[in-house]
């Protein structure tokens, strides 16, 4: 570290004491865990932009990797520079002009040969280049050199400095991720701060591996990683992230199996009694049949239902749930937000109407003597199926004999909430998670390398194609026009926007103004969701729009999953190519629940790439999920997988799609070797493997170990 005063070491003694007191964390890795207010110059008002790019700790810099690089050439001279080069040049300062009213603030310069260059200006940067670039002084510029017009110019130049060290410096400069109220230079300022408490960390990556990739140990993989384009480097540190995640998933594979279970074999009695709206699809049988040979075994059943949009997984649920009640056991049905709970308590209420079984709601909302009546039943077994949010797992919550957890949109909870509900059994509860996100095969080990797998992939018969039209915005009113003779003929509609509010720097369509605009129109039919209301406004908008109250629901993609309204069979996603194909198809899916004829509008900008035209091309094409997603995988590369939604993109920080298409196999039987012949965390490379599931925080897989 650089050097430091009494009370700044004091502090950073202070910050790695309160790192390490919080956790079971690895000694050697408490540096890393410090607080990002022990650096120098971090105080309240720069730690609020870095937290927004979740830079909270020193490792969280180290890890913040560049976008790409600059690289500048030192020219004597403007005659030896090409417009659109990156530079770095001497230049004189001739003449300040300011221009009236909100244009630029330009500084003419001229270049040891007499050629001219003018420093271009906007905004508040003005008054920083009055005292940077005084009249008659010299001072060495970096930045791009463009033309405009006959003059050559420089807009906001990177660097400028009275002498020729610090630009020179900077002949390759990393170019990072930003937030608003922070420079370049001050985020590179602190990762160097980070790289400087970099421990020596012993390896954890197989020697023979190692050596035939060529890679740096890693804390010298981490710093040519901030030094410029050094591949190996790269795939180095994204190696370690995918090991830890392959490491840490198949702990909780190898603890699942040795614990012991509750075998589950049901008669089919109360099955036979369920009131299907449709004959069970190949897949959906195919699935039960799996499953149902899962419960049967004295090991808890850890298995994944993937299911396209309205592939009929609650059906598959609540078989699976009734197999345990056969049993005399207990199920729970675990989703991510009220709405979503109280529509699956509804649903399965009126399906298993008649077989005796009983079924009952707990969420947050439940107070008082309703809550008390439902935890009595839960412990007396009077009750046999519970549907709740994460409610149903806090510590006063108990069970008589919990022997299945059913967990919905798995991608919204995390390991270690599902391991929390799995310890209310006497033993450990059989698990099964669904996802109604389509996931290329290529990233299912990566995400549920843990689980076994079983996909529904076909629709129930019935369910009618949803006729997808793309519309240009230039025809809003035709599109208007039809949603008013749609709600007139007693049908409602959904309209999404990408955003919930419009922002200076962007052109997004923004759900509040829109739903400002249409409330204009058609009244207090209008209903508005996004993620920013406080949960009892978005379940009352929910639920006007459920009951029928509400005709149309504006929202952003709040409404992605979890929302069934039969009666809704028009939606209107609003710069659909803002969007990508998976969630694109899963907002699809809110229609075309009912029994009748279902449209999807995907209102395009005048403008289009040439990725955006073929992802709207096969929205028309198709409505099989998978495909969609295999599609969307090679579309977007490296990008989100799932359009504007972050939390459906791959777990990774480090590891880009590339890395993990090559380097998962790798890490997946580096993983399995190590536990399989290296002795797992207890033999010698198990120990440094330790201090890696700690550093990527999947300590959750070591937590498992007995003694751990």
């Amino acid at each position: 570290m650089a050097a430091r005063g009494k009370p700044a070491r004091a502090a950073w003694q202070a910050a790695a004491e309160r790192a390490k007191s919080l956790t079971m964390r690895p000694d050697a890795l408490n540096s890393l865990f410090v607080e990002i207010d022990a650096l120098d110059g971090v105080g309240p008002k720069l730690r609020r932009p870095l937290e927004k790019l979740g830079l909270a700790r020193i490792k969280d810099l180290a890890y913040h990797l560049p976008d790409r690089f600059v690289e500048r050439r030192a020219v004597a001279n403007l005659d030896e520079a090409s417009v659109g080069e990156n530079i770095i040049v001497a230049l004189t300062v001739r003449e300040h002009r300011a221009s009236s009213g909100r244009g630029p603030f330009r500084v003419v310069t001229e270049d040891a040969i007499g050629n001219y260059c003018t420093l271009t200006y906007f905004g508040r940067a003005s008054y920083t280049a009055k005292k940077q670039l005084p009249a008659g002084e010299r001072r060495w510029i970096a930045g791009r050199l463009d033309q405009y017009g006959q003059m050559l110019q420089i807009v906001h130049p990177e660097h400028v400095s009275e002498d020729a060290s610090t630009p020179l410096g900077q002949l390759r400069e990393a170019v990072y991720p930003l937030s608003e109220g922070l420079t370049q230079g001050r985020v590179a300022a602190l990762v160097q701060q980070a790289l400087k408490a970099l421990p020596e960390l012993p390896e954890w990556i197989e020697p023979g591996l190692l050596a035939r990739m060529k890679w740096p140990d890693w804390r010298e993989a981490l710093r040519e990683a901030h030094k410029g384009t050094h591949a190996a480097a790269r795939d180095r540190l994204a190696y370690d992230e995918l090991l830890a995640n392959a490491l840490a998933l198949m702990l909780v594979r190898e603890s699942n199996r040795s614990q012991r279970g509750t075998p589950l074999s049901g008669d089919g009695s109360l099955r036979a009694k369920l009131r299907l709206p449709f004959d069970l699809t190949g897949a959906q049988k195919r699935s039960i049949g799996e499953i149902e040979g899962d419960m049967a075994q004295a090991a808890p059943m850890l298995r994944l239902l993937q299911g396209d949009v309205g592939s009929g997984k609650t059906v598959v649920a609540l078989s699976t749930m009734m197999i345990a009640v056969e049993a005399g056991a207990q199920a729970a049905l675990l989703a991510p937000t009220e709405i979503l709970a109280r529509q699956h308590f509804e649903t399965l209420s009126r399906i298993a109407q008649g077989t005796g079984a009983e079924i009952a709601l707990l969420t947050g909302r439940d107070k008082g003597r309703a809550r008390e009546s439902i935890l009595m039943g839960l412990v007396d077994g009077s009750i046999d199926i519970v549907v709740g949010t994460h409610a149903i797992f806090q510590d006063s919550v108990a069970y008589r004999n919990l022997a299945l957890v059913v967990i919905d949109e798995q991608h919204r909870f995390g390991v270690g909430q599902r391991l929390m509900l799995a310890r209310k059994g006497r033993r450990a509860p059989h698990t099964l998670a669904m996802t109604a996100t389509p996931i290329p095969r290529t990233l299912t080990l990566a995400q549920y390398g843990e689980m076994d797998v079983s996909r529904l992939d076909e629709l129930p018969p019935g369910r009618q194609a949803i006729d997808t039209r793309v519309v240009s915005v230039e025809r809003m009113g035709d599109v208007v026009g039809a949603l008013a003779r749609h709600i007139e003929a007693g049908q409602q509609a959904y309209w999404v926007c990408p955003m919930v509010r419009e922002s200076e720097s962007d052109d997004l369509a923004a759900a509040e103004a829109r739903y400002a605009a249409l409330k204009e129109r058609f009244g207090q039919d209008v209903a508005l969701v996004h993620g920013q209301l406080r949960p009892e406004a978005k379940d009352a908008a929910m639920e006007r729009f459920a009951a029928g109250q509400a005709k149309l629901l504006v929202a952003t993609t709040v409404i992605e999953v979890g929302v069934d309204v039969p009666n809704a069979t028009l939606m209107v996603i609003e710069q659909a190519e803002r969007f990508g194909l998976a969630q694109l198809h899963q907002l699809r899916g809110r229609v075309g629940r009912g029994s009748a004829k279902s449209t999807c509008l995907l209102l395009r900008g005048p403008a289009l790439s040439e990725t955006a035209r073929q992802r709207l091309a096969l929205m028309r094409e198709t409505q099989d999920g998978f495909r969609l997603a295999e599609e969307d995988l090679e579309l977007r590369g490296g990008g989100e997988l799932l359009g504007t939604r972050q939390s459906g993109d791959t777990p990774f920080r480090i590891a880009s799609l590339e890395q993990i298409q090559k380097l998962l196999p790798l890490a997946h039987d580096d993983a399995r070797l190590l536990i399989e012949r290296d002795g797992g965390l207890a033999g010698p490379r198990g120990t440094a493997a330790r201090l890696l599931l700690y550093l990527f925080e999947r300590d959750w897989g070591v937590q498992l170990l007995r003694g751990g």
